[in-house]
């Protein structure tokens, strides 16, 4: 289902609102910060979640897209919002583990906020040129050894998730492929089923599509589980490798603990609704949650991880 169809299902999502009981919290809008511009997959999940929570609370749940500087503009805000429980921030892998290691940004992502919950999870799916003689991960890294610095992949952009789990195929593997960035999605697929250049990590609308016609041949998932049978992981073949771009809210330091127990209780609840679960999966996510704890040590492991792919590949946001 493409975007707007998924955004546009949200206003049939629930039954007229049952009467709420009066709370304490919220008694007033809720600003849910989407720090990525309208249209790409942070901000489509900030808006279902919204929508979900809006109904749930009693109030109105605000999206407030500031995008810029790789999230960082919008998170910064977040950061230095009032710890009142009515500025919410959905952050995601970007900003919060991989940016930091890259460059200056004015936020301290665990100092900072207080993790609420996962919301959704998404993988990539590394394609390669028919032509290319690999059939599998094995059968790549083997040919990357030979071929070292001629294989190239092709990504949406410098920085960008598929860049990046390009590098973490270089450090595990001890390969060198080498990165071709691209202004969007689309051209880099373009790029890969041209002959431009080898492979791309894709999401599953961009080029699932070109698997089932023959024009890219599907080697394997990042995630940790099988997005499809005949897909396998990268995991069956190179042990401790695997990417996801996740989305997950966060609130500033500070805030109340019984403010961030009712939106966790909130957000499991909205995730549960086979509704909300149906368009975050028509969207390409596996809506997933968490507990407060389980997101903080998430995001630590993940900023862990991201920061020595970072650093190996000597890799800035510049």
């Amino acid at each position: 289902m493409h975007l707007a169809r998924a955004l546009i299902a949200l206003s049939v999502l629930f039954l007229p609102a049952q009467a709420v009981h009066a709370q304490a919290y919220p008694v007033k809008p809720v600003r849910l910060i989407s720090p990525f511009p309208p249209g790409g997959g942070t901000d489509a999940v900030a808006r279902v979640i919204a929508t979900a929570l809006a109904e749930q609370l009693g109030q109105q749940v605000i999206v407030d897209s500031r995008g810029g500087a790789s999230g960082s503009i919008g998170v910064d805000l977040a950061a230095k919002s009032a710890p009142d429980g009515y500025t919410i921030v959905m952050g995601n892998v970007i900003p919060l583990a991989m940016l930091p290691s890259a460059t200056n940004v004015p936020y301290v992502a665990l100092r900072d906020f207080n993790p609420i919950s996962l919301t959704a999870l998404t993988d990539y799916t590394l394609t390669v040129h028919p032509s290319l003689p690999v059939r599998n991960v094995k059968e790549l890294i083997a040919l990357a050894r030979k071929r070292p610095s001629e294989l190239t992949y092709a990504s949406s952009g410098n920085f960008s998730g598929p860049h990046l789990s390009g590098e973490l195929l270089n450090l595990l593997a001890n390969v060198k492929l080498l990165h071709i960035p691209y202004k969007g999605t689309g051209p880099a697929a373009l790029a890969v089923m041209s002959g431009e250049t080898t492979m791309m990590f894709g999401t599953g609308p961009s080029v699932v599509p070109h698997i089932k016609t023959g024009k890219l041949i599907g080697l394997a998932s990042t995630g940790t589980k099988r997005s499809s049978p005949d897909l396998p992981t990268f995991g069956e073949f190179l042990p401790g490798y695997e990417v996801t771009q996740w989305y997950g809210l966060l609130v500033p330091t500070g805030t109340p603990r019984e403010i961030i127990d009712r939106l966790h209780k909130e957000t499991v609840r909205a995730i549960a609704n086979p509704k909300v679960a149906q368009v975050l999966t028509n969207l390409g996510t596996q809506p997933t949650t968490n507990t407060p704890d389980e997101f903080r040590a998430f995001i630590k492991s993940e900023g862990e991880k991201w920061g020595k792919v970072i650093k190996a590949a000597k890799i800035t946001a510049g």
